[in-house]
């Protein structure tokens, strides 16, 4: 029994009660966002404490802290049987990342980019999504495809691990540790484990009833998780952008957002194909309309950046507007059913 179910079943309600699936859906999103919170301060406080170097904290704690509500969700989703959840949160993070939340960093504040600082990773983010969509194209990913996805991860891990050395400081070779008590530890670890419980509970909330909300709503689970999952699960990203907008620090944000983009394409959707048994079946709308839209918002981001050296407002506006046109589409054919899908 799931835990939507249980609860249902202690209070006498309905497991399929849509106001009861609408409040417990939100409170699934705000366990999510709350318990990445505490789970990654946590991690970090402990990290630093018994003297992991920085840099190792910043690539791989902090590239996996906004990427941990999609990881669960998705995860979640393909293991429960529901792969156009999975696949809608996954890839339509990644757009609602890029056409919505870099657009309104860039909207508010453009940024002039060192070309070094994301040539590569942008490169591999570009990489990441055109071999998911020649892979999907057949409408499944499959053992060997999710192998070379994992790989293009592994590429940009270890660009991580190159880049945070190059940064450290000259007495960055002594390794610090941070002064604490044995007070202090347990309590860290303590809310490590109430924050990923947070997040794992909050996961299965979000699948369960953005289901039970899709079908009281008429629409697929795929349109559901590219939409309200996909926008919910992204908002530490949004968050992070939206602090670094107030501190004028917009090339951070957008530095996390293709971070935290490229563990989504090359880490969650391989991860969803070994969970559904090596091979991940995808359905028409992932495939031939929300990774091309994918696709593009990332070039527009992407190209003309490396090219001029800087994120204009103008591609900001694009990508927003192809962003809402995406889902002004979705939506439409939800009730019309214009495409085929």
């Amino acid at each position: 029994m799931n835990i939507s179910s249980s609860i249902a079943s202690l209070i006498s309600v309905p497991s399929d009660n849509i106001i009861y699936a609408v409040i417990l859906f939100v409170i699934g999103l705000v366990l999510i966002v709350k318990g990445g919170d505490v789970f990654v301060d946590a991690a970090t406080w402990i990290a630093e404490a018994t003297g992991i170097p920085k840099f190792i904290i910043g690539a791989t704690v902090v590239s996996f802290a906004t990427t941990l509500p999609e990881l669960l969700v998705s995860s979640i989703a393909a293991a429960k049987g529901q792969n156009d959840m999975a696949i809608g949160n996954a890839v339509g993070s990644v757009t609602a990342n890029i056409g919505l939340i870099m657009s309104i960093s860039v909207l508010c504040m453009p940024a002039v980019i060192k070309r070094s600082s994301v040539a590569l990773k942008g490169s591999l983010m570009i990489l990441a999504v055109v071999a998911l969509f020649a892979f999907s194209y057949d409408l499944d990913l499959n053992l060997w495809q999710s192998i070379i996805m994992i790989a293009i991860f592994a590429a940009f891990m270890i660009e991580n691990i190159i880049s945070g050395k190059k940064s450290l400081s000259a007495d960055s070779g002594e390794v610090e540790k941070t002064e604490h008590t044995g007070k202090q530890m347990a309590l860290n670890i303590v809310k490590f484990l109430i924050g990923a419980a947070a997040v794992v509970v909050g996961a299965d909330l979000l699948v369960d009833d953005g289901t039970v909300i899709a079908r009281h709503l008429g629409v697929s689970e795929a349109i559901i998780g590219v939409t309200i999952i996909a926008i919910g699960t992204s908002l530490p990203e949004l968050v992070t952008t939206l602090t670094a907008v107030a501190k004028k620090q917009s090339e951070l944000s957008i530095g996390n957002i293709i971070g935290a983009n490229i563990i989504d394409l090359t880490l969650i959707l391989p991860i969803c194909a070994f969970l559904s048994g090596g091979t991940l079946t995808v359905g028409k709308q992932s495939a031939f309309l929300d990774m091309p839209v994918c696709l593009l918002v990332i070039a527009i981001a992407i190209i003309p950046t490396l090219i001029f050296k800087k994120l204009s407002r103008w591609q900001g506006a694009l990508m927003v507007c192809i962003y809402i046109g995406s889902v002004a589409v979705l939506v439409t054919n939800s009730s019309m059913h214009y495409l085929p899908f």
